[in-house]
């Protein structure tokens, strides 16, 4: 590099203070003489980046250790509602062990299971919805069942009517999870909250997906029960 380069360079530094914050990497790679005092002030701005880069790693570790410990739970609670499922061999029933399952093992705020097309259920509850295999309101999902996915975030609001009804304006964030047969959709579970980060479009949905699919399996073989012994 030639002088005048370097002279450049140092007049746009002193005019911009600023620049070695904005670009932490490149301070971090700095060497300077050990004379005077501009050594330690570098040093010392170094051992700062690399702080706040620790702090920063430190943060992230505890996220992901709570991560893993909410998953963990969430796991512990899903292997307990497989549980519950498999004692039931009626419709009816396992509907109620479903709903049971939300609110004491998932701790649901806001929950919903939308069966389609299935045997009529004598039950009345604001949680359970029962349509029609050709019902209108289901143009609403089908986007969601192609994928088989569970799906995290901020739904739309007819969405939110048509499953939620008077309870939708409270909700700020929710998980659709789509109940699969074996080669037509047969419903949908619906879980809500208040906290609009609660359910997140990045956050993991595998776990929700695999409570679906078992749940899924489980009403399938209800239904078909049912309508044998009907």
């Amino acid at each position: 590099m030639s002088e005048a380069q370097a002279d450049q360079i140092a007049a746009y530094l002193r005019d911009h203070p600023e620049f070695l914050a904005d670009y932490p990497d490149l301070a971090l790679s700095l060497r300077a003489p050990r004379e005077d005092g501009a050594t330690t002030q570098l040093a010392s701005y170094q051992i700062d980046i690399l702080r706040d880069r620790v702090r920063g790693l430190e943060t992230r570790l505890r996220e992901l250790l709570t991560i893993a410990s909410d998953n963990e739970a969430l796991l512990q609670r899903l292997h307990l509602l497989a549980l519950r499922l498999l004692r039931i061999g009626d419709l009816r029933e396992g509907v109620l062990a479903i709903a049971a399952g939300l609110n004491e093992d998932l701790q649901a705020e806001h929950a919903r299971l939308l069966l389609i097309g299935a045997p009529a259920v004598d039950l009345l509850a604001p949680w359970l919805l029962q349509w029609p295999a050709d019902d209108a309101r289901l143009q609403q999902f089908v986007d969601l069942w192609p994928h088989r996915n569970a799906r995290c975030g901020r739904i739309r609001r007819e969405r939110l009517s048509a499953l939620f009804g008077e309870a939708a304006p409270g909700i700020a964030s929710a998980a659709l999870v789509p109940l699969i047969g074996d080669a037509a959709p047969i419903g949908l579970l619906a879980i809500g909250s208040s906290d609009e980060q609660r359910f997140q479009p990045g956050m993991a949905t595998d776990l929700l997906t695999r409570m679906g699919e078992m749940i899924a399996v489980a009403v399938l073989r209800w239904s078909q029960d049912s309508a044998a012994g009907g």
